[in-house]
C-alpha cells in the first residue's frame, strides 16, 4: 500500500495525470515527463520535518509514515534515513531500525548519532558484542555523551561485565549529575555483587534526584524486606506499586535489568499478603 501511494504522490509532484490517451492506431509510446530529482528531494526533506514535528509530539506512527515517504523522495539525505530508524526504534520495528540506520551510515559514517542509535537498537536485540561495537565508536566521536554510555553500561551488565558497567554509569553521572537512571542500576550491579547496603544507598540517592520514581522505591522495599525491615519495606513497596503498576511485572523488571538475586527477592515480596492484596487489584 504504501508504495502506491508514493507513486501516486511523485506522479502528482511531476505533473504527470492527464497525459493523453494514443489515438486508434497509433505505434509511439506517450511522452512522459522527466524526473526533477531537486524537487523530489525538496519534497522528501519538507516530508521528514514533517515527521520530525510529529515525532515531538509523540506521534511516532504518523511520523513514521512521513518519514518512510521523505526517505523514498531523498534517498540520499543521511539526516532522513537516521530519522527514519529512529522512530523504528522507537516503535521496537529493531530489524527496520537497523537497516534503515545503516543506510544513514553508509551516506554519513562519522556521525555519532547514529552509532549510538545502533548500539541501542542491538542492545534491544540482546546482540550486545554489536551494541558494544556501535556504541564504543560512537563514544570515540562524542565522548561527553551520558545517554550512550548509560546504554554502554546497560551492556556490559548485560555480559555480567559490572565494574565496566559501573565505570561508565558513573561516567555518566559525571556528565549530567541528574542522570538519576545512571545511579539507580548501578544499584542494580551492586545488588547482583551482593552488596546490599551500598546498592539501597544509590537506589536512595536516585530518589533524592527524582523522589516520584517507583523503581529505586520498589527496589529498596524489597532489599529492606529481605533485611528484616518489613514494615517500612511494605509501605514503600505498596506506593511504588499504586504509582505504577507495570512494576508488579517480573518481565518488566526484567526488562529494566534486575538481575536475579534481586528478581528472587521481589519474588518473595509479592508473596507477602499484604502485597498480593494490592496485585489483585491493579
Amino acid at each position: 500500500m504504501l508504495n502506491r501511494k508514493l507513486l501516486l504522490s511523485a506522479l502528482a509532484i511531476l505533473g504527470t495525470w492527464g497525459m493523453g490517451m494514443p489515438a486508434r492506431g497509433q505505434a509511439l509510446l506517450p511522452y512522459v515527463l522527466p524526473l526533477d530529482e531537486d524537487r523530489l528531494e525538496a519534497q522528501g526533506l519538507f516530508w521528514a520535518q514533517e515527521a520530525a514535528r510529529l515525532a515531538q509530539f509523540q506521534q511516532y506512527q504518523e511520523a513514521l509514515a512521513q518519514a518512510q515517504l521523505a526517505a523514498q523522495l531523498a534517498p540520499n539525505e543521511a539526516a532522513v534515513w537516521g530519522l527514519l530508524g529512529s522512530l523504528y526504534l522507537q516503535l521496537d520495528y529493531l530489524d527496520e531500525s537497523i537497516a534503515a540506520l545503516q543506510q544513514a551510515r553508509q551516506l554519513e559514517s562519522d556521525n555519532p548519532a547514529v552509532l549510538f542509535a545502533l548500539g541501542t537498537a542491538h542492545l534491544r536485540k540482546t546482540q550486545y558484542s554489536e551494541a558494544v561495537r556501535y556504541l564504543e565508536a560512537g563514544l570515540q566521536l562524542d565522548p561527553e555523551n551520558p545517554g550512550a554510555r548509560f546504554d554502554l553500561g546497560n551492556t556490559y551488565f548485560q555480559l555480567a561485565r559490572f565494574e565496566q558497567a559501573i565505570a561508565q554509569y558513573e561516567a555518566s553521572v559525571d556528565l549530567d549529575p541528574e542522570f538519576w537512571p545512571s545511579i539507580n542500576n548501578i544499584g542494580l550491579v551492586l545488588y547482583e555483587q551482593g552488596d546490599h547496603e551500598a546498592a539501597i544507598a544509590r537506589w536512595e540517592e536516585s530518589l533524592d534526584i527524582s523522589p516520584e520514581e517507583p523503581e529505586p522505591q520498589l527496589a529498596i522495599a524489597v532489599a529492606k524486606y529481605a533485611q528484616g525491615q518489613r514494615q517500612e519495606a511494605l509501605a514503600l513497596g505498596i506506593a511504588a506499586l499504586e504509582r505504577d503498576s507495570r512494576y508488579a511485572d517480573l518481565e518488566f523488571l526484567t526488562q529494566n535489568l534486575w538481575g536475579q538475586n534481586l528478581l528472587s527477592d521481589t519474588e518473595t515480596f509479592f508473596a507477602v499478603p499484604a502485597v498480593q492484596a494490592i496485585l489483585v487489584q491493579l
